[in-house]
């Protein structure tokens, strides 16, 4: 999703979330427009910190002749929070942005899937995953034209009070 105008760039549906679904969906995503600054906003799933979105972005970045180290024994590799802490360098063309833990709202896809169960899942009836997937599409292409803008901030915050 493109925070700046709303509408909803590389959708990708899938039955399940695995590590290479992520890594195609940030990889078509980077596609669109391969000398754009993007900037991915996630939560803490794991999926979002694998050696394969590193690998992608050493790559995308020019960065490939650096040293990343062995998955789980040394370097950029090592861990979940090594990798996260090179995929969040803001000095990279690509890179990401971790909400933190337990608060999805600051997720503005979160918002996007929302308004798909309010306008289309929640009275919806299909008879396959394929007919379900197509009426999702045009639900996008339909948002994208009709609906899309950025999300405007409205909470103000208050005082804790004891």
């Amino acid at each position: 999703m493109d925070v700046s105008t709303g509408e909803i760039l590389s959708p990708t549906i899938q039955k399940i979330r695995t590590e290479e679904d992520v890594e195609r969906h940030i990889k078509n995503t980077i596609d669109a427009d391969l000398d754009a600054p993007w900037i991915f906003v996630v939560d803490y799933l794991n999926t979002h910190k694998t050696e394969s979105l590193v690998l992608l972005m050493a790559e995308q970045c020019g960065l490939s002749d650096i040293d990343l180290g062995i998955k789980g024994k040394s370097g950029l590799l090592k861990s979940m929070e090594t990798r996260k802490k090179f995929l969040s360098n803001s000095e990279h063309r690509i890179h990401f942005i971790y909400t933190p833990k337990y608060a999805y709202w600051l997720n503005q896809i979160e918002i996007c899937f929302s308004i798909l169960v309010r306008r289309l899942l929640a009275r919806l009836s299909v008879k396959s995953t394929i007919e379900l997937k197509d009426k999702v599409l045009d639900f996008i292409d339909y948002f994208n034209q009709t609906m899309a803008k950025p999300f405007k901030w409205t909470y103000r915050g208050r005082a804790l009070q004891a």
